[in-house]
């Protein structure tokens, strides 16, 4: 699947996008940040704090808990603000 990183995660990563295939375990986008979270020191800083992470499957915003099968595209951003 292709994993996208934008804004801070991006530049705290060092790639704007990569291709992955986790393990069978990584089911949730939970899980995902976690399995990423254990790729390398840079991974490490970027999902330090899981909570300010926003994901969006296939370009709908989703929930930590939501099921990755079939994701075609996972992108990962910070918190957004309007004005």
């Amino acid at each position: 699947m292709k994993i996208v990183y934008f804004a801070w995660v991006r530049e705290r990563i060092g790639k704007a996008e990569e291709t992955l295939d986790p393990p069978s375990a990584v089911r949730t986008v939970g899980d995902l940040i976690g399995w990423l979270a254990e790729r390398g020191e840079e991974y490490a800083y970027a999902f330090a704090a899981p909570r300010s992470i926003r994901a969006a499957i296939d370009r709908t915003h989703v929930k930590p808990e939501t099921a990755i099968a079939g994701a075609r595209e996972i992108a990962f951003f910070p918190p957004m603000t309007g004005g």
